[in-house]
């Protein structure tokens, strides 16, 4: 039988990081190396950096899952968090881990943005919308991510006929609907589109492809 000062380093969280995706924030952890591990439960606790008490987050206190949802306890998106998570097995608690320091505005990353694709015979219309927070105004709808950033949306096309890897950018800017001319009838074109922060240098993912033939 492990004695407790094994069992409790062998319990202990490891690798305790934050996820964040348009400000939906979760804290993601392995379990500890020993077999028994698994059975553990997880208690999670969070705190403004610079604060000296640490709260409990209730609906993570005695979970069995690696995932806790911290989104709106991270929701003041400019200041700092820590995050930190021990385990407990037959009685017995590990030592706390501590994730690093976090801090949304800088860290979450931006998803793409929803492209709608209308054509006509030579040219092809894209409609743009950004993605939004998980934060509601007032009246109810989220609020998208344009309000927190300075974002430019960037759209590719790409030439079915020439390449399907080649992307060339064709705009860049905050129009919410972009015409591309001149393209040729017959042709099949996609298009993919980007969220851009030029402030912090990121760039979301691309958008999945929206096809047509002109």
């Amino acid at each position: 039988v492990l004695e407790n000062q094994d069992l409790q380093d062998s319990i202990k969280p490891q690798k305790v990081e934050f996820h964040s995706l348009n400000f939906n924030t979760t804290l993601h952890w392995q379990p500890g190396w020993a077999r028994e591990a698994r059975d553990a439960l997880y208690f999670v606790q969070y705190k403004v950096y610079g604060q000296s008490t640490w709260q409990n987050k209730d609906e993570c206190w005695g979970i069995s899952s690696h995932v806790c949802d911290l989104t709106y306890e991270t929701s003041d998106i400019q200041e700092p968090y820590y995050s930190r998570v021990r385990a407990a097995l037959a009685g017995v608690y590990s030592n706390w881990s501590l994730s690093c320091r976090f801090t949304p505005w800088r860290e979450t990353m931006i998803g793409p943005p929803m492209v709608t694709v209308v054509h006509s015979n030579k040219s092809i219309t894209v409609k743009l919308q950004a993605p939004r927070s998980p934060y509601r105004r007032k009246r109810g709808n989220k609020i998208p991510m344009t309000n927190y950033y300075d974002l430019l949306y960037q759209v590719f096309i790409i030439n079915n006929l020439l390449d399907e890897q080649h992307r060339v950018l064709v705009y860049e800017g905050k129009d919410k609907v972009v015409k591309i001319e001149n393209l040729r009838p017959g042709v099949s074109y996609c298009i993919v589109a980007k969220m851009y922060v030029p402030m912090l240098d990121h760039s979301s993912a691309y958008s999945s492809r929206q096809c047509t033939v002109l």
